[in-house]
């Protein structure tokens, strides 16, 4: 690849900010792929001077593709470019098999498995009375050793016979398939909100960091409630793809 300097090109008489100009055509570079994924930058120190920008200036632009999740710094390996976001069309599938389709070596970490009642939005959404028992799991997905989702989901229970090693090793949908319960339809809603301590510390983001929020229900044979989930996505990593139509 070329000379960074070949490639970006700062306009000292623009209105727009030096720390913009420089971090927008960065991020061009990235998205187009003409920076790879793990391609290694210059120190902050190193960068300022070979364009001519304040310390604080470059300090800033880094700082700023940093916090969209373009770049990532490491003590002792210093600032790299990082794995492409997950691009997850909208479709039934688990994530586990959307990594898998992309080469991400999806790994699972199988944070509890246990019985618990149903109540509240659970139950509704399963269509169970409340109080009756589901099997409740709660899950860590990595991609590329990265950490990507945090997945909490419902099952009625004696719906599959599911263990931990099963779980840490394949996903969900392929594990219910194999049961023998056919996937038909799911009902979904995707929101945003902020990252709690406990959350930002498993999905190391940022405390406060941006969250993508899926609440799904996956109904099978005769339109009946198999799935309950409510899933945690890092938004500077993960982003969902559809295509509209006019009517």
């Amino acid at each position: 690849m070329e000379p960074l300097t070949r490639l970006i090109t700062i306009d000292r008489s623009s209105p727009v900010p030096l720390y913009f100009q420089f971090a927008q055509q960065l991020q061009r570079l990235i998205e187009s792929g003409a920076l790879a994924p793990g391609a290694r930058l210059e120190n902050e120190i190193a960068l300022a001077d070979r364009f001519g920008l304040s310390r604080p200036t470059m300090r800033q632009a880094m700082q700023h593709l940093v916090d969209k999740g373009l770049l990532s710094r490491k003590r002792g390996v210093g600032t790299r470019v990082v794995n492409n976001r997950v691009r997850r069309q909208v479709e039934l599938t688990s994530l586990y098999e959307d990594l898998q389709r992309d080469d991400r070596r999806p790994r699972t970490e199988v944070l509890s498995l246990r019985v618990r009642p149903a109540e509240g939005r659970i139950a509704a959404a399963l269509q169970l009375e409340p109080g009756m028992d589901t099997v409740e799991l709660r899950r860590l997905r990595y991609a590329d050793d990265e950490p990507m989702a945090l997945l909490e989901n419902h099952l009625p229970l004696g719906l599959a016979d599911l263990s931990e090693e099963d779980l840490a090793a394949h996903g969900l949908y392929a594990l219910l398939r194999r049961s023998g319960i056919a996937l038909r339809s799911a009902e979904q809603t995707v929101g945003a909100r902020r990252a709690t301590a406990a959350e930002a510390r498993l999905l190391a983001e940022g405390r406060g960091g941006t969250l993508l929020t899926v609440e799904r229900t996956v109904l099978g044979d005769g339109g009946r409630p198999v799935e309950y989930g409510r899933h945690l996505y890092r938004a500077s990593r993960y982003s969902f793809e559809m295509t509209l139509t006019a009517p």
